[in-house]
């Protein structure tokens, strides 16, 4: 497996996210174009940066300093559980309420109760646990 949050990894998650059934066409629908960070909770700058347009991911990469629509920490240990059994909602609402998940941009409240944006955000963790 490539080490979580690499440049290689952020490339095998970009193939994921392109290949998940329900994630990309769903976000395709809604003219989803973002940019998306992951990275670690305490760190100052995200790790990496998938650019997303129309729903697909066309380039992945470390974070640059570009704007960012959504920034998402969460502890390394977190992320590690998650890369092998993905989060339901109801695990992810928990590590959201409770601090240990983090939008440092991007209205979570917001994204979770329009399921247009929920189900897709779902499936973006089956994609990251798919990486190798």
């Amino acid at each position: 497996m490539s080490e979580l949050f690499s440049e290689a990894w952020f490339e095998g998650f970009g193939r994921q996210w392109n290949a998940e059934p329900g994630l990309a066409d769903a976000l395709a629908k809604i003219d989803f174009d973002s940019n998306v960070a992951y990275g670690f909770s305490g760190e100052d700058t995200p790790r990496g940066v998938l650019e997303v347009k129309k729903g697909f991911v066309e380039k992945t990469g470390p974070f640059t300093g570009q704007a960012l629509n959504w920034d998402i920490r969460h502890a390394k240990e977190g992320w590690k559980a998650w890369m092998k059994k993905p989060p339901t909602m109801m695990n992810i609402g928990v590590a959201y309420t409770t601090g240990k998940m983090k939008f440092v941009v991007g209205d979570y409240a917001a994204m979770i109760r329009d399921p247009r944006m929920a189900g897709p955000f779902i499936k973006s963790f089956a994609a990251m646990a798919k990486v190798v």
